[in-house]
């Protein structure tokens, strides 16, 4: 097997280390930034220490605070308004996905002429994008280690991706101690799609002996903490656990991409507008039951991670264990719906699925997949666990 790995982005991770985010910036040779976040991580008080590195170190910068929790082609560009007028040299985005891939659009269009939507795909963003410094505040997009940018147009609806490598921050600074002021439900969602992340990853047709050991851990991290990080804000381990567990799992899906949960979430999510981590934790054990004859090798190593007994079972009896303990977390983290409580109708899941199928996301799941499985999944997932 001949493979590739790679990862540009500087990893600078652990308790207080956003606390040293001025001298991180002026390293990269940067003097004035335009820091990128939300109203909501802004108004709690969250990057307090941040800014005062900034402040401490010299660093001139402004705040743009409008990013939405889908951003959108118009929040990018009254970003890149911002940053022009400002005249800074690069993009710190500080929040969860939304603020992080917020960002990485500001900074390519820093760069490069015309709209956001003009360099849709991979690769397509010809000029280097303004430095990106990314500082995530949740445990669950990972989109600190990733080379994507997703985004909506209010206008028409649409939500669409922006890639490349050259879109991978420069710099993530990973600090759980932004995580623990996250209320227990945006901890239980954003935790779930890291766990799906890493599952994803981890039982893709392109996994690889890289992407295969960091998913691994990843998923042990998230076994042994999601349930603490939720109900016990003050566990510090179990914090550093999943905002680690989110970023490898994130390092990973770079190169494997993902399955059919998240080639269902994103249509699902525009529709019917589920959030994202909840939509993936609805489809999650119902796509794992149908991927199980196609690798259940692997779903029996995630059974043993979650601490299932598999000795003396058949293989597919030990393999169906790992669905048995996440059906269980999700009920422990209090996700326990189905698709129905968001109003989806039955009728309308052949439009979900034609959307779907034609995600590449379903091209690297682990069991061959038609529309017609994607139908299945979602009328499993209708009723969730009540």
């Amino acid at each position: 097997m001949i493979c590739t790995y790679k990862l540009p982005t500087e990893l600078f991770f652990g308790g207080g280390a956003a606390l040293q985010t001025g001298e991180k910036i002026k390293e990269l040779g940067l003097s004035k930034v335009l820091l990128v976040t939300d109203k909501g991580v802004l108004d709690a008080g969250v990057l307090g220490g941040l800014e005062k590195s900034l402040k401490d170190s010299g660093v001139s910068y402004t705040v743009f605070s409008e990013v939405e929790p889908e951003p959108t082609i118009q929040g990018i560009e009254a970003g890149v308004k911002m940053l022009k007028d400002f005249g800074a040299q690069g993009v710190i985005g500080a929040g969860g996905g939304s603020a992080l891939d917020s960002a990485k659009a500001i900074a390519a269009m820093g760069t490069n002429c015309g709209k956001i939507f003009d360099y849709v795909g991979f690769g397509k963003v010809p000029v280097q994008p303004l430095p990106i410094i990314a500082v995530p505040t949740t445990a669950g997009t990972g989109s600190e280690a990733t080379f994507w940018s997703v985004l909506a147009d209010k206008t028409c609806g649409l939500k669409l991706s922006i890639g490349g490598w050259n879109l991978m921050p420069s710099m993530a600074i990973v600090d759980y101690q932004l995580t623990e002021t996250l209320p227990p439900g945006i901890t239980a969602a954003t935790g779930i799609d890291a766990l799906v992340h890493a599952m994803e990853s981890y039982t893709s047709t392109n996994c690889q002996p890289i992407a295969e050991a960091t998913t691994f851990h990843a998923i042990k991290l998230i076994a042994r903490s999601l349930r603490q990080a939720v109900w016990h804000w003050k566990d510090t381990q179990a914090r550093e656990d999943m905002i680690m567990g989110s970023m490898l799992a994130a390092m990973a899906f770079n190169i494997t991409r993902l399955g059919n949960a998240h080639a269902l979430a994103i249509p699902l999510g525009i529709k019917y507008h589920i959030p994202h981590g909840r939509v993936n934790a609805i489809l999650l054990p119902w796509v794992m039951e149908f991927n199980l004859p196609a690798v259940p090798e692997k779903y029996i190593e995630i059974a043993r991670i979650f601490g299932e007994k598999v000795q003396g079972l058949t293989e597919m009896e030990a393999a169906k264990k790992s669905v048995k303990a996440v059906k269980e977390l999700l009920r422990d983290i209090g996700i326990t719906e189905g698709l129905k409580k968001w109003n989806v109708a039955e009728s309308e899941l052949p439009e979900i699925a034609a959307k779907a199928v034609k995600s590449d996301n379903v091209k690297s799941n682990p069991r061959k997949t038609n529309e017609a499985d994607l139908i299945r999944i979602c009328i499993n997932a209708m009723n969730g666990l009540e």
